[in-house]
Formats: structure tokens, sequence, C-alpha cells
């Protein structure tokens, strides 16, 4: 980590007739200064609160009640993409201890109502895709009708004749 910092290196644009010293002193100070008030806007804005997808400990950091709900489906990115479109506060924690993986969903307390929206439509994205026939099944039919048409394979050889 220190080798990192020591290591970095600034790239300073300098438009300038005649390069002296003094212009060179200017402009690091300039620099300096720009590096210093961008520091203390981020102190005078506060501390960031996460939202969205975040960590247990973050969650709970917030104070502000925290209550869960258990996922056993695999495929739990289509759930994130519909929480944070409802900007739902949440966290994932996978369950390794039994057989079938599951998920735990912490939440807000607060945010009960967004999520159990979030939750219908995701089990309704979920039932609409068990619905679908699957695309290899589809082939796999096509196919078998395919080679079950007869087709003569009869070769005809014509000359012409000229």
């Amino acid at each position: 980590m220190q080798e990192e910092v020591e290591q970095r290196t600034v790239t300073l644009a300098v438009s300038t007739s005649k390069m002296t010293a003094n212009v060179l002193k200017q402009a690091i100070s300039k620099y300096l200064a720009h590096c210093k008030e961008k520091k203390m806007e981020k102190a005078r804005a506060g501390p960031v609160k996460p939202c969205g997808k975040q960590s247990v400990k973050q969650l709970v950091g917030q104070n502000q009640g925290v209550s869960n709900i258990e996922i056993t489906d695999k495929n739990i990115k289509d759930f994130e993409r519909i929480a944070r479109k409802y900007g739902v506060d949440f966290a994932l924690k996978k369950d390794k201890t039994g057989e079938i993986p599951k998920y735990l969903v912490f939440f807000k307390a607060r945010d009960a109502d967004a999520l159990t929206q979030a939750f219908k439509e995701y089990t309704a994205k979920t039932d609409r895709k068990k619905e679908r026939p699957s695309v290899i099944q589809k082939l796999r039919k096509f196919k078998e009708q395919a080679a079950s048409i007869d087709t003569p394979k009869v070769r005809k050889k014509e000359l012409d004749a000229r």
C-alpha cells in the first residue's frame, strides 16, 4: 500500500511562452490549492449514505431496523435489478450450510412495502420465464419433424446434348 502512494505521478499541463522556476512554482501551488479545495468540499458534504445493494454491516449501521427474507433461487441477479428499480436498500448473504444454497435478503424495515412490490414483480418475471418453452426443446422438436419428412434420394443425371 505504501509503495502505491509513493509511486503516484501527477501530470500538470502549463501553457506558457517561457518555462521558468517561478511559473512552475505558481502552477504547482495552484494545483495544491485546487486539491485542498476539493478535500474541503468533500468534508462539508458529510458522510455518504449508501443506497441500493450494500453489506449487512452498512445496512445495520444505519439504525433503521433490519428484516430479512429467504430466497432459494439461483438467479439472484434478476432480483437485484428489480430491487434497484424500486430503490430498496438491501444486502444479500449466501447461506451455504444446507445442501441447496439459500440467499438471505436483508432490508430496512421502512422499505418493507417497496420490497413486497419488488418481490411481486420478481416472482411474476420468474413465472413468465418458466412458462416460456425452451429454445433447445423447440430445436429438438423441429429436428424430429425434419427427420420424419420423407424426401426421395434419387439422383437424376441429365446430360445436355448440344
